[in-house]
């Protein structure tokens, strides 16, 4: 009531005005009618911005989280929406909706997705024309977007990508009085500049981009503690290094939910099917690594399992797969060499460009001892999966050298050891022969499978030492780590 009252009062004084000066031009006081006009103008305009700015009692609640990428496959801006919601925030997301979020987002009540299209552009002309049009149409969908909302007091971007969502949400908070907070997962014109080059004009003109509108922001939140010090050297950014961390879903799979998922994943996959039947009777369920007794409903691995390599990725050319083929050609030839090692099933999951190139690859090798399949697993799936895998192993290498593979921090979360290609700061997560390996190459990464399956399924080898000293020093979890970093930001006046 109290809010209609004000802008009755508003649009009466305005009316009042406007009346006057149409008065004194009518009666020749030198008011000129483009003067009116200007006056009409410039009173409707503050009318706007009024109302783009009026606040109601739970503005302050009120906080928009933007991903310009695919909801489902954002895990860290999810967790930043979790963790609001769990501190009483009404949470609108906005993102595309391309795969499905997990299940705690689409449940919550404070949580509202506003689903955004993928903009194409222009589909003809030159590339750069098609990339103009994209930012142009997207920067009017994110405006209405923004502005058709109620009054938020905090929008929280992810970057990348970020063009031209940092601008749209700068402006945005600019008109509402909204403050702006980036989180920088890495540099987008690093990645630009993997397809194009670092001389291309559009990866030159998105580096001027996040260097202008960047520190534009009021608050900045980044991965490591290294682009931490490169937004402050070389962009002026003070920033807050909030480490990914895994959420509570992340934990070593109970045997019976394991033999569950991979009974699953038989009916899809053949690589997790068994291929003896063992008893005419029905008495057993099996698959290739475990074995459920119908009678007493016990759950056992088999000890001649094969070894479960898990990897995931976005298929994307900062990530290298021929380096992990190759390396299972490699170990193929160590078994038919004599070497005493068991059978792989390497598990890739994930979406993305090149996922058909590597496809192509991999139907091509013709592997006795290593069976690959590339699933797209649920969200509820995948923590259950890594939590029943035996190694993982991530071929993420950074395209700006600063950020670091929330896929390795989830693996850590289900005590899973790690082969990881080595890059500049991947030392502030994984700690050599002591969590994990890093390598270098295919030849690196196929002794070192060789080594840390040697033993397998024993766990008193290099592997299991690893393991056991992840489950020794369990760090600090997602909810801890945003309550202490992110909390303080959102609250401050």
């Amino acid at each position: 009531m109290a809010t209609l009252c004000g802008c009755s009062a508003f649009l009466a004084l305005f009316a009042l005005i406007a009346a006057l000066l149409m008065t004194f031009s009518a009666a020749g006081l030198g008011v000129t009618w483009p003067a009116v006009c200007l006056a009409l103008i410039t009173g409707l305009l503050s009318l706007w911005l009024w109302r783009l700015r009026e606040r109601d009692g739970g503005t302050d609640r009120r906080v928009c989280v933007l991903v310009l990428g695919d909801i489902g496959r954002s895990p860290r801006m999810q967790y930043h929406v979790l963790s609001l919601s769990k501190h009483r925030y009404d949470v609108t997301l906005v993102g595309f909706l391309d795969t499905k979020p997990h299940q705690d987002v689409l449940r919550e009540e404070r949580i509202k997705i506003v689903s955004i299209a993928e903009v194409k552009g222009l589909q003809v002309g030159p590339k750069v024309l098609t990339y103009v049009t994209k930012v142009m149409v997207q920067s009017l969908q994110l405006l209405y977007v923004l502005l058709k909302m109620k009054l938020q007091s905090h929008i929280l971007m992810q970057n990348p990508p970020g063009l031209p969502g940092i601008a749209v949400s700068w402006l945005v908070c600019v008109l509402r009085g909204s403050r702006f907070v980036i989180d920088w997962h890495n540099y987008g014109y690093t990645i630009m500049s993997l397809s194009h080059g670092s001389t291309h004009p559009v990866v030159r003109l998105a580096k001027w981009y996040e260097h202008f509108f960047g520190p534009l922001a009021n608050h900045s939140l980044c991965v490591t503690n290294a682009m931490k010090d490169d937004l402050q050297k070389n962009w002026g950014i003070k920033a807050t290094t909030l480490y990914d961390r895994p959420a509570s879903i992340f934990r070593e799979t109970p045997l019976k939910q394991r033999h569950e998922l991979f009974t699953r994943l038989a009916n899809t996959h053949p690589q997790f099917k068994h291929s003896r039947c063992e008893d005419v009777d029905g008495e057993v369920e099996t698959t290739v690594f475990s074995v459920r007794d119908l009678t007493d409903d016990t759950v056992a691995l088999r000890a001649e399992r094969p070894a479960l390599l898990i990897s995931s990725t976005s298929w994307t050319e900062d990530e290298d797969f021929s380096i992990l083929l190759k390396a299972l050609e490699e170990y193929e030839d160590f078994i038919k060499g004599g070497a005493c090692l068991p059978s792989l099933v390497c598990v890739i999951t994930g979406k993305g460009p090149q996922k058909e190139h590597y496809r192509k690859l991999i139907d091509s090798l013709h592997l006795e001892h290593v069976k690959i399949c590339t699933p797209w697993l649920e969200a509820e799936d995948y923590p259950a999966l890594l939590g029943s895998a035996d190694l993982g192993v991530c071929l993420h290498k950074s395209s700006s050298g600063l950020d670091l593979p929330m896929k390795v921090v989830d693996m850590f979360g289900c005590c899973l050891p790690v082969c990881a290609i080595h890059f500049s700061c991947l030392h502030e997560l994984v700690k050599h022969e002591e969590n994990g390996l890093m390598f270098r190459d295919s030849q690196e990464l196929a002794e070192q499978l060789k080594s840390l399956l040697s033993e397998f399924p024993s766990s008193e080898g290099k592997l299991g030492a690893f393991r056991r000293n992840l489950q020794s020093s369990k760090g600090q979890r997602w909810d801890d780590n945003w309550d202490q970093n992110v909390l303080p930001l959102i609250t401050a006046p």
